[in-house]
C-alpha cells in the first residue's frame, strides 16, 4: 500500500502539528514510509501559524493532520476562497499516548487511509413545511405550541379535560391519538374522539361533538404525554420527537429542535435492495425473515416474494444488510465494499511501514469520542491499535471482520455505542468467532479508561504470514478469507441460523418431486434432465428455509457449516433414484418407486376398475395421449363429424331449379 500511495498520491501533502509540542512526529520518516510530502511540524496551525494553514490551504492537495479545530479550517478557507481541506486525525487516535513503542506505522496506515476518496452519500430529499402536531395535557401541550407557534405551523392536540386556551396563534383540538404513520415530512395520524374548537361564540370555547377517524397529515409531532412511544425504536424516528414532559430541560431542548425542522433536509438512502436476490417468499411459502425480523423502526415489510424497504422510516442501523444471506439488501452509505478497502488499507499500510500484529478497533461516532476522551485525559490508544469509525456499527458483520483479520489484523475489537442494536451485532459476532476463533470481540466498555486498559492487557496473537485481500460479494469474501485462516479442506461448525451450510435430505422420504428445485432463489438445489435426481451445490446455499418449508414429505433439514474444501463448489447427488420405463414404448420417465406406488395406492379403485386406465399410470406423455385417443368413450375422441355443405346442396332447394 506505502508503494502505492508514494506513486499515485505523491502531489497529496501532509500539514502536520505537534499541538504544542505534546506529541512526537518524525516529518521525514512520515514521508518516507507513505511516500507523501510532509510539511514541517507546526506547533500551533491554529494560533500563531495560522498564516502558514492558510498558505497550505491555497495551494491545494493538502491534509492538515488536525481535526480539533476543523471548523477554523473550514473557515479559514473560506475567508481565502480556496476549498474546505480534508483533515486526519494524528493526535487522539496515534500520537497522545503513553505507550512507548513506535506510532510511525500507525500514522502511516492513518495517512493512507485519509487519501482514499469519500464515496458519493446518495440522499432523498424531505420536504417540511413546519405543520407541527404537538400532543399532551393541556398545561404542557398548549405552553410547548406557544413557543412553536411563531416558527412552525402548530395544531395542538390536547387528551385531557384541561383548560383550553383562546389563543388564535395555532389550532386546538381535543381528543386521543390512536394511530401514526410515516416520517418526517409526511406523517399520517388517526384521532379519535375528536373535538374541534368553533371559531366563534362568546364565553367559554365551544367544542364539536367527539368523533373517532379523524385523519391529518403533519410534518413533525412534538409527543408530551409521556406514555407508550407511537413507534417502535421511536428515538430512531425522523421528525418525532418524545422528551420527557416532566422534564422542562428536555422539553426546551425538543422544542428548540422542533423549531429549526422547516425547510428541505436531505434523507440518507443507507441500504440498496435488489428484489430478484430476495429469498423471503416463493409461491406464497415464507423463507428467510431475518431482515423483517431485526428492522427496530419497521421500515421492512414482505412485498410478495420479496421485501420492501420504506427509505423514509430506515435509520441506518445496517442490520439488516448484516445478516441477509443473498445479498438482495445491501449497506450503501457507504458500501461494503469501501469499508473493505479501508480495512485492507489500514492492515496493508501499516505493514508496509515494519509494524508488526496490528489490532482493528472498529466504533462509530460515540466510540470516537471515547478514543478522544481517552487520549487527552488517560493513557490513548496503543500503538498497535489501529482504530476505524464507520457510519453503523450494525453493517461491519462477519464477512468484514473476517476480512480484516485476512488483511493482516491479530484481532478485531468491536465497541458499541447507546443505539446499537445488540442482537444482531451479538450474532455477526458469534458467526466470525465460529469461523475464526475468539479473534473478535465486543469491547462492551462505556468508560474510556477501562476499554483502553482491556486493549493494554489483552494479549496479542500472530497475523497470518500471507495477508490476502478478498474481493467480491460478501459471501465470496467471507469464503476466501475464512480459507486464508483455516485449512483449505476443513469444514467449519456454525451456529444456527447461519448463512452457510448444507441442504439434508431424508433419503427414504424424498420422492423427487423437483418441488425444492423450483422454489430454490438462489439456484443451490438442481435438477437431472436425463434422470431422477437431486443436486446440490453448498456453496450457493442460503439455509433460506425455502426447501424445508415447500417439501411436502419433510424430508430437508439443514446443517450449518461453512465447507471450505472443493466439493462446495461442485454439485452433488442428495438423492437419486431409477426411471421407470414406459410400458409400451419403452421410454424412460419420471421415478420407479412413484409410479409403482401410485399404481399400488390406485389398484382397487372405483375410478381404475378398467386395466386399460390403471396402464395409462405406467405410460410416458406421448403414449398416454394416444392411449386416452384411441379408448372406447375416449374424452378426445368426438362425434361423427357433419358432411360438409356444397353449391349444389344449395340450389337443389331453389324452386327455380
Amino acid at each position: 500500500m506505502g508503494e502505492t500511495s508514494t506513486r499515485e498520491d505523491a502531489f497529496k501533502s501532509l500539514i502536520l502539528c505537534n499541538c504544542e509540542a505534546s506529541l512526537e512526529v518524525d516529518a521525514e520518516a512520515l514521508s518516507e514510509v507513505t511516500g507523501l510530502g510532509c510539511s514541517k511540524v507546526h506547533s500551533g496551525l491554529c494560533q500563531g501559524q495560522s498564516e502558514d494553514a492558510a498558505r497550505a490551504i491555497a495551494g491545494g492537495d493538502t491534509i492538515i493532520c488536525c481535526t480539533q479545530e476543523q471548523a477554523f479550517f473550514e473557515e479559514l478557507a473560506a475567508d481565502i476562497d480556496a476549498p474546505a481541506p480534508a483533515v486526519l486525525d494524528l493526535r487522539d487516535r496515534a500520537g497522545w499516548s503513553t505507550d512507548q513503542r513506535s506510532k510511525l506505522p500507525k500514522m502511516a496506515a492513518l495517512a493512507a487511509e485519509a487519501l482514499m476518496p469519500a464515496p458519493d452519500m446518495k440522499t432523498a430529499d424531505v420536504l417540511s413545511e413546519g405543520l407541527c402536531l404537538v400532543v399532551g395535557p393541556a398545561e404542557t401541550a398548549l405552553a410547548a405550541a406557544a413557543q412553536l407557534a411563531p416558527h412552525l405551523s402548530v395544531t395542538a392536540l390536547v387528551t385531557d379535560d384541561g383548560d383550553l386556551s383562546d389563543t388564535r396563534d395555532f389550532d386546538i383540538v381535543r381528543g386521543t391519538l390512536r394511530r401514526a404513520t410515516g416520517a418526517f415530512g409526511q406523517f399520517e395520524v388517526t384521532i379519535d374522539a375528536l373535538q374541534q374548537v368553533s371559531p366563534g361564540g362568546r364565553g367559554e370555547r365551544v367544542l364539536s361533538e367527539p368523533r373517532d377517524g379523524g385523519r391529518s397529515q403533519c410534518d413533525l409531532i412534538l409527543d408530551l404525554t409521556g406514555g407508550t412511544p407511537l413507534f417502535p425504536a421511536h428515538e430512531k424516528r425522523d421528525g418525532y420527537l418524545r422528551p420527557d414532559p416532566k422534564s422542562k430541560g428536555e422539553v426546551a431542548a425538543a422544542v428548540l429542535e422542533a423549531s429549526h425542522m422547516v425547510g428541505t433536509f436531505e434523507k440518507p438512502l443507507y441500504v440498496r435492495v435488489e428484489p430478484l436476490f430476495c429469498a423471503h417468499s416463493r409461491a406464497n411459502q415464507t423463507g428467510c425473515t431475518n431482515c423483517l425480523d431485526v428492522c427496530p423502526t419497521g421500515a421492512i415489510v414482505p412485498g410478495g416474494d420479496h421485501v420492501v424497504i420504506d427509505p423514509m422510516v430506515c435509520a441506518g442501523c445496517g442490520s439488516c444488510a448484516a445478516l441477509c444471506p443473498s445479498g438482495a439488501i445491501s449497506y450503501d452509505a457507504p458500501s461494503h465494499d469501501h469499508t473493505i478497502r479501508r480495512v485492507q488499507t489500514l492492515a496493508s499500510a501499516y505493514l508496509a511501514a515494519s509494524g508488526t500484529a496490528p489490532r482493528l478497533l472498529v466504533v462509530n461516532e460515540h466510540g470516537s469520542e471515547m478514543i478522544r476522551l481517552a487520549a487527552r485525559y488517560g493513557d490513548g490508544l496503543p500503538a498497535d491499535v489501529i482504530p476505524l469509525e464507520v457510519t453503523s456499527l450494525n453493517a461491519f458483520g462477519h464477512a468484514e471482520a473476517l476480512a480484516a483479520l485476512a488483511a493482516g489484523f491479530v484481532d478485531v475489537w468491536i465497541v458499541p455505542g447507546p443505539t446499537t442494536e445488540r442482537p444482531p451485532l451479538e450474532q455477526e459476532i458469534a458467526l466470525a468467532v465460529a469461523i475464526a476463533g475468539d479473534k473478535i470481540t465486543l469491547l462492551d466498555e462505556q468508560d474510556p479508561d477501562l476499554m483502553v486498559a482491556r486493549l493494554y492487557d489483552a494479549p496479542v496473537g500472530t497475523s497470518i504470514d500471507d495477508p490476502i485481500r478478498p474481493m467480491g460479494t460478501r459471501r465470496q469474501i467471507t469464503r476466501q478469507a475464512a480459507r486464508s485462516l483455516l485449512p483449505e479442506d476443513e469444514i467449519v461448525p456454525l451456529p444456527e441460523n447461519a448463512p452457510y451450510g448444507a441442504v439434508v435430505v431424508n433419503s427414504d422420504s424424498c420422492t423427487l418431486c423437483l418441488s425444492c428445485v423450483s422454489l430454490c432463489p438462489s439456484g443451490a438445489l438442481g435438477d437431472n434432465p436425463d434422470q431422477p435426481q437431486l443436486r446440490f451445490q453448498e456453496d450457493a446455499c442460503l439455509q433460506c428455509g425455502l426447501c424445508s418449508n415447500i417439501c411436502p414429505e419433510n424430508a430437508i433439514s439443514y446443517e450449518p457449516r461453512l465447507n471450505l474444501t472443493p466439493s462446495a463448489l461442485e454439485q452433488v447427488v442428495l438423492q437419486e433414484e431409477e426411471p421407470f420405463a414406459c410400458v409400451d414404448c419403452g421410454a424412460l420417465f419420471g421415478v420407479k418407486s412413484t409410479i409403482e406406488r401410485i399404481t399400488e395406492k390406485l389398484t382397487g379403485s372405483p375410478m381404475y376398475q378398467n386395466p386399460e386406465a390403471l396402464r395409462m399410470i405406467q405410460m410416458c406423455d406421448n403414449c398416454r395421449v394416444s392411449a386416452q385417443y384411441h379408448a372406447e368413450n375416449s374424452p378426445l375422441a368426438g362425434g361423427e363429424r357433419p358432411r360438409v355443405r356444397t353449391t349444389e346442396d344449395y340450389l337443389s332447394k331453389r324452386r327455380d331449379h
